[in-house]
């Protein structure tokens, strides 16, 4: 399965304006080229590779060590890094960015469950989760929620939830968070089914952004029908 032409056209337009460039910077560029954007105020410096064009964003000192350096390795974080280290560069990360564009094949749950979109039940979720799982799906602070809770007690109980916030007016920036005690039985890839096909009647594009050694965040976006077909790295400036 791929994405459609003109789908991809709204992704690079999105990207090019979130990247501070034309909006026919991406589109425009032939495949394999890389845009070099230099920001010598910049306080990060990030690399990505989308559709086969690439886009390293940073001061002219970080642009000059980057050129001749392969896109695999502007792609790990530890290289951005290493390009940095006297201006204590601190790494943010790497992901996947992953989009869908056809709704998700219908699944449902084992059991009935309902389905809240109260922030106070994201927060009674996060509270289930480790601090690294919450930071990174940043899920109450989401504009849109869909939390799966068993409301069969006295009192809900989250299981999951995915949200999203709005990019450009453009795209649907989702995450997903699952309680530990009910990961591993597809609620993950339900919930976020659920707020792709939202983002979709919304008139948006659902993005997922996958973190490399998230193993279980990309086969999360896999079943609810995203595809992988960029990367990005950054790291922040700190000296």
């Amino acid at each position: 399965m791929n994405l459609d032409p003109g789908t991809i056209a709204i992704i690079q337009l999105a990207w090019s304006r979130r990247l501070g460039l034309a909006d026919d910077a991406l589109s425009a560029a032939g495949d394999g080229t890389r845009i070099y954007s230099v920001q010598d105020e910049s306080r990060s410096v990030s690399f990505m590779r989308l559709f086969g064009r690439e886009v390293f964003c940073g001061p002219e000192w970080a642009a000059r060590r980057a050129r001749g350096k392969s896109a695999a390795e502007l792609s790990r974080q530890t290289s951005l890094a290493g390009l940095s280290v006297e201006y204590g560069g601190r790494t943010v990360g790497s992901e996947h960015l992953c989009f869908a564009d056809a709704f998700p094949e219908p699944m449902e749950p084992a059991e009935e469950l309902a389905v809240s979109e109260d922030p106070e039940i994201a927060v009674q979720l996060e509270r289930l989760c480790p601090p690294d799982d919450v930071a990174e799906a940043g899920l109450a602070g989401k504009e849109a929620l869909f939390i799966v809770v068993d409301d069969s007690a006295e009192v809900p109980v989250p299981l999951a939830g995915a949200g999203y916030n709005i990019r450009d007016g453009i795209l649907a920036d989702i995450s997903t968070l699952t309680a530990p005690s009910s990961r591993r039985h597809g609620l993950g890839r339900y919930v976020t089914s659920i707020a792709v096909e939202e983002s979709m009647a919304a008139g948006l594009i659902p993005q997922y952004r996958t973190p490399l050694d998230n193993i279980g965040a990309a086969r999360t976006a896999a079943g609810a029908g995203f595809l992988a077909v960029g990367i990005r790295s950054e790291v922040q400036l700190t000296a």
